[in-house]
């Protein structure tokens, strides 16, 4: 049987998405805002976090799902699932609170540009070997 690591991790950032999605909206009914951000803070940092997930997770996503598909290892695409999850879990909290956290902020985005950095490294590499 073939593990494959990529739908797994697919459907843990959909929650997260879920969640940044639902946020946004109930957000934009606190401030009455239908389009844009009208200048809320609270609107802003939610439709952010929201607008940087999407951003990010399509094209990491896909990147594991064509290592995968050259037979990297289960391990070597594990590693960049988790660090995908972990990154825009401490990232979507980081600005999303009002005391926002940038050291979350931080580590969530260095661990996705390590996920692209990574991923796209290793399935260049792929190809040339």
């Amino acid at each position: 049987m073939h593990v494959t690591i990529t739908p797994l991790a697919a459907a843990l950032l959909g929650l997260i998405f879920f969640f940044l999605s639902l946020r946004t909206s109930m957000e934009r009914r606190r401030a009455k805002v239908s389009l844009g951000d009208g200048g809320d803070a609270g609107l802003q940092r939610a439709i952010r976090a929201h607008g940087n997930f999407i951003e990010y997770v399509p094209i990491s996503l896909l990147l594991m799902a064509f290592l995968e598909m050259r037979a990297v290892s289960i391990y070597v695409v594990g590693v960049l699932g988790v660090m995908l999850v972990a990154g825009r879990c401490f990232h979507a909290i980081g600005i999303s609170r009002d005391s926002a956290s940038f050291r979350l902020r931080q580590i969530g985005s260095l661990l996705s540009l390590l996920v692209l950095l990574i991923g796209s490294l290793w399935l260049l590499y792929t190809y040339l070997i």
